[in-house]
């Protein structure tokens, strides 16, 4: 996506005058790329610090986003199998791998993860819309039968990445202090 407004932050500026299309992946793009500010230089025990009581990181926020990009951009959007490394984890064993798992992971294997996921799912999406519109039908299917809408999906990222980087917020602030929206 090209954006010659970019923020304080490095963050691409939705548009505030587009169609839906272009409006939903603004949205998107901005808070992915807010997730990458609170995480940016920071080294391998920042990215797994804690807060409270929380098991939360922002090592652990990265590789759930990625596993969060890959799940529904690939396997539901498109129908695909799970990829590496999500194909291999025994989620029974461990609800919260990706959570838990990140804090073997370096500060670059997190960030090559993440990247690597939301670069496949634009690709996806880019791909999607070639096809079809927002409304078309995500190709796996809930246990009604009913299957979400690419719309749907985009709307559910836009949450996803909007609730957790609140969470990204509170623990940037608590390892340096830095602050911002």
């Amino acid at each position: 996506m090209t954006n010659s407004n970019i923020d304080d932050q490095g963050r691409p500026e939705p548009p505030i005058s587009s169609d839906e299309v272009a409006t939903l992946l603004g949205f998107l793009e901005f808070l992915r790329a807010t997730l990458e500010w609170k995480c940016r230089s920071l080294n391998a025990t920042e990215l797994q610090k804690k807060i409270a009581s929380s098991s939360m990181t922002l090592g652990g926020l990265l590789k759930h986003m990625a596993y969060v990009e890959n799940h529904w951009f690939s396997d539901w959007l498109l129908g695909r199998e799970k990829l590496s490394p999500w194909r291999e984890v025994d989620w029974s064993q461990d609800r919260d791998w990706d959570w838990n798992s990140a804090a073997d992971d370096s500060p670059t294997k997190l960030f090559e993860l993440w990247h690597g996921a939301c670069a496949l799912s634009r690709s996806n999406v880019a791909s999607a819309l070639a096809t079809g519109d927002l409304g078309q039908p995500a190709i796996r299917k809930w246990p009604n039968g009913e299957s979400p809408s690419l719309r749907w999906i985009l709307v559910h990222m836009i949450e996803e990445y909007a609730r957790h980087n609140g969470h990204a917020d509170l623990l940037r602030e608590a390892i340096d202090g830095q602050v911002g929206e």
